[in-house]
């Protein structure tokens, strides 16, 4: 190799003497200089007061907090312990925009920079959570988040389809779980970027190649957890507005329980993990199993049932055909039966009959006598009422009753004529008259 050559592609710097051999300098153990750069911070900066926007929040089950504070110029990893933690007001999330008191300190383990929080208030809202809730709040207003227009997922899906990337995590995830749960259900990978300035772009290039293809029931959009920064692709609107008019069911299972993401309000359904997604469209192989295990059994039972009723139809119709005897023995005693209650019904008749003719022989003999007595009580009454009215009675007080020849009553001397003959009725006889003149008074 020629010497102008190295010079040019590869520059060439001589060898430090080592350390020993220069003398002044001195040589740190490691963990020395490490406490050094902390003493060195601790007298420069602490305490320190810091503005940063959050990103990368995790709370570990110890109650110990760990997250970053970034600007536009660079970020530093912090640390809150379980103490400081419990006295905050509000709940922590990436994006907000806090102020931090604490001290500057160096984790030795990993030589790492790191500051120590002992306070956190909020500052306002950091850059991407200001653009997350903008989003949201109009695609809200838009209608694009209403519950009513979200779908049901299939109860039996033919093919669930999985858009993500092929290196995630959340893939290895999400066919694991499918194949534990429903290893009869085909699965269809539209990979994707989940992460950078080109995901968006491709996380809607797979959703419009599923939506071409339409090969599957319903859609699962998934990646693990991260900072906002690193879910962001699933915030944009595009991708948004995509999924609401998704041909098929969306799940969308991005991040941990406690991300939320754009994509997952627009989705059919959304799902705290990526594996819960995956159980979410996929009911347990056994559950249809079992299903069938019954079906299987009530078929079964059905059938045994068909079976023992037409044996004993073909006994009973066996038996007829066999023994026509017994037929006619059964309607002989029928008809002995009918006969003898023919028979008691008519006796019954007679003697109703025969009671109903013999208390009429006892009540007429009294029934007539009670009727004559009633007449001749009437005929009393009305003789009575007659006696005063009989002319005779009249005649005996020296009245006469005058009539014409014919027998007509002459009340009115008017009535009478000179020479005309008349017949007066007296209490003991009758009397021929003539009239000689009649007089009117």
């Amino acid at each position: 190799m020629k010497s102008g050559d190295l010079a040019v592609s590869e520059p060439f710097f001589p060898p430090e003497p080592a350390a020993s051999t220069r003398p002044g300098v001195r040589i740190w153990p490691v963990g020395s200089l490490l406490r050094a750069i902390a003493d060195s911070l601790e007298a420069r900066f602490n305490p320190v007061a810091v503005q940063g926007e959050l990103t990368g929040f995790s709370r570990a089950a110890s109650g110990h907090c760990y997250f970053s504070l970034k600007d536009e110029q660079g970020q530093i990893r912090c640390a809150m312990f379980r103490r400081a933690a419990g006295l905050l007001d509000f709940a922590p999330r990436d994006g907000q925009l806090v102020e931090v008191r604490g001290r500057l300190g160096v984790y030795e383990p990993r030589g790492e920079l790191q500051l120590i929080v002992e306070a956190m208030q909020q500052a306002g809202q950091g850059n991407l959570f200001e653009r997350f809730v903008q989003l949201k709040n109009k695609l809200e207003a838009e209608g694009l988040f209403d519950a009513g227009r979200k779908r049901p997922l299939p109860l039996r899906p033919k093919a669930v389809g999985v858009v993500t990337s092929l290196g995630a995590a959340a893939l290895h995830d999400v066919v694991t779980a499918l194949q534990r749960r429903a290893p009869h259900i085909p699965v269809v990978i539209y990979p994707a970027s989940v992460q950078g300035a080109q995901a968006p772009g491709e996380l809607r290039q797979a959703l419009q190649l599923a939506y071409q293809r339409a090969e599957v029931d319903v859609l699962l959009l998934v990646r693990g957890g991260g900072a906002m920064e690193d879910l962001w692709a699933f915030n944009d609107e595009h991708l948004a507005r995509l999924i609401v008019a998704s041909p098929m069911p969306v799940v969308c299972g991005v991040g941990h329980e406690t991300d939320f993401t754009i994509a997952e309000f627009c989705a059919d359904l959304r799902a705290p993990t990526p594996t819960a997604a995956a159980e979410l469209c996929a009911q347990p192989q056994k559950v249809w199993l079992g299903e069938l295990d019954d079906l299987q059994d009530r078929l079964r039972y059905g059938v045994e049932r068909q079976l023992q009723a037409s044996n004993q139809r073909l006994d009973w119709a066996a038996g007829r055909v066999s023994r026509p005897s017994h037929l006619v023995t059964r309607q002989h005693a029928r008809l002995a039966g009918h006969a003898q209650g023919l028979r008691h019904a008519l006796q019954t008749g007679i003697q109703r009959e025969k009671s109903a003719l013999q208390a009429l022989n006892l009540a007429l003999p009294r029934a007539v006598g009670q009727s004559l007595a009633h007449q001749q009580r009437r005929l009393e009454r009305a003789q009575l009422r007659l006696e005063p009215l009989d002319p005779k009675l009249v005649l005996q007080r020296g009245y006469a009753w005058l009539a014409d020849m014919q027998g007509q009553a002459i009340t009115h001397a008017a009535d009478t004529a000179p020479g005309q003959a008349l017949r007066a009725t007296l209490a003991d006889g009758e009397v021929d008259l003539t009239v000689s003149a009649p007089r009117l008074i």
